[in-house]
């Protein structure tokens, strides 16, 4: 992915530890359960404290606690490392736009979501596009148990974005030809092992940042780009005829996914908070680190310590020093 860069610059960086004539506070990272989210407050956490020398904590908790505690400024929790928009929009509108307590970076990564199929199928038979699914030829391709219609995972039940997948299936008109499937991700990503090692046809929900990205050699299928007005979603918790109330001909919109903390940072260690405003960190680089957690089992603190060790410019970007 191509990175932006950001000009912000330190005075000095190890100026952290001595500000208007004492220490800087200690830290506090909050930790979201998603894989993404444990990586970005671990790397946050490793420059602060061996590029900036300062002193960090970890806390996990759910978006709501996290922001709380954000604005409420008192170092209960400084940081959220993994904000997606517009997803978490209720929470920006709220402490970011009112009542201005919490700052969002300026550097970003996209968020993006929608249907994957191995290269292999875009390759050799044109699978390039979601309208390419809803074709007799899809439909062979993609008969992995051999009972005349093919198959495409939306997800696994419970899911939000099953909802929204099942939904396109149908509008997009590939459900004429495809039987949308939603059993559980570990279920799936075993069949995906098999139909891969096998060269075999196999289509899924998917997204990015994800390890899926650096498992395999996948390709995301091309969709109309979105368009609110084609977009509509109802959830069943909102509507029992959720299903027939929704209507998607459209792609997903791209998040942009930033850090936010607390603006009393700016007061209590100002150089974290100028790291904070201008981090930048890569999709593809996040889903390489989350391949190295989720599937090769490896501890989140050393994998990030070598990333940070393999890619000094980039951190140095995050701290104004190029």
């Amino acid at each position: 992915m191509k990175k932006l860069l950001f000009g912000t610059t330190l005075a000095i960086a190890t100026g952290f530890s001595a500000i208007a004539g004492h220490a800087a506070d200690k830290v506090m990272i909050g930790e979201p359960s998603w894989p993404g989210a444990k990586i970005m407050a671990n790397l946050i956490g490793q420059v602060i404290t061996s590029r900036l020398g300062g002193e960090v904590g970890y806390a996990p908790g759910a978006n709501a606690v996290i922001f709380a505690a954000m604005d409420g400024g008192r170092g209960d929790i400084d940081v959220h490392p993994d904000v997606w928009l517009p997803n978490q929009k209720s929470f920006t509108d709220e402490y970011v736009d009112q009542k201005a307590t919490v700052a969002l970076s300026d550097g970003a990564y996209e968020g993006r979501s929608g249907f994957c199929t191995p290269t292999y199928m875009a390759t050799d038979h044109k699978i390039k596009s979601v309208f390419d699914l809803g074709t007799p030829d899809a439909q062979k391709l993609y008969d992995a148990n051999n009972d005349g219609k093919g198959e495409i995972w939306v997800g696994a039940s419970g899911w939000a974005s099953t909802n929204v997948h099942k939904v396109k299936v149908r509008d997009y008109g590939i459900e004429t030809f495809l039987e949308p499937t939603t059993e559980d991700e570990t279920v799936f990503y075993a069949r995906l092992k098999d139909a891969i090692e096998g060269k075999k046809g196999v289509v899924f929900y998917c997204y990015k940042p994800h390890y899926v990205h650096a498992l395999y050699d996948v390709t995301m299928l091309e969709e109309p780009e979105f368009d609110p007005e084609q977009y509509t979603i109802v959830q069943p918790d909102q509507d029992a005829d959720w299903y027939e109330k929704s209507k998607i001909t459209t792609g997903d919109q791209v998040k942009t996914v930033r850090v936010a903390h607390s603006k009393s940072l700016d007061e209590r260690a100002p150089a974290a908070a100028a790291f904070l405003k201008n981090i930048n960190m890569s999709a593809d680089d996040l889903s390489q680190l989350t391949y190295q957690v989720v599937v090769e089992k490896k501890e989140i603190e050393p994998v990030v310590a070598e990333w940070i060790e393999n890619n000094p410019q980039t951190v140095d970007g995050w701290l104004g020093l190029n």
